[in-house]
């Protein structure tokens, strides 16, 4: 009786390591399902981040060369006012137009050289004399504006310096 009780014992025994070797080999199994899903994902994703990163800069590239283009507008929209007679639209148009020069000017990442930045302070010196004609709705600010948007424009296709 005694050795049935043993075999009994060694038999749970056996059992119970064949339970643990069981559940050793289900944490195998989803370790190694986890892994190749980490993997399919990586593979889907890295490509998908090169892509956008690559947009990101394209789109950097095209803002970048869109500012000069809108300041000029601006400008533009804002001299044209003033020969209409709209001297208030005209004189926010101004300010709008000074306030995004001076901060292109100041960006690290600007769209002006620095020869196109050198050509700007003249245009950023007459920023309080000309929006104070303006808010008088003196007929001189339309001669004023349509100066500065001549000489913004020949700021803006200054040639880079070439480098050496």
């Amino acid at each position: 009786m005694k050795e049935a009780d043993d075999v009994r014992a060694a038999r749970n025994k056996n059992g119970e390591i064949r339970a643990v070797n069981g559940k050793n080999e289900m944490l195998k199994k989803a370790g190694i399902v986890g892994v190749v899903a980490l993997v399919a994902f990586l593979l889907g994703f890295v490509p998908m981040w090169l892509s956008s990163r690559t947009h990101e800069n394209e789109r950097d590239v095209a803002i970048n060369t869109l500012r000069p283009s809108v300041l000029q507008n601006t400008l533009g929209t804002a001299a044209l006012n003033a020969r209409r007679g709209e001297f208030e639209q005209a004189r926010k148009q101004t300010s709008d137009f000074f306030t995004d020069l001076r901060s292109e000017m100041e960006s690290e990442t600007g769209a002006f050289n620095a020869k196109q930045l050198a050509a700007a302070q003249p245009i950023l010196a007459q920023r309080d004399e000309t929006i104070t004609l303006l808010a008088r709705n003196d007929a001189a600010a339309v001669d004023r504006l349509t100066d500065l948007y001549f000489n913004f424009m020949q700021m803006k296709n200054t040639p880079e310096p070439e480098k050496k």
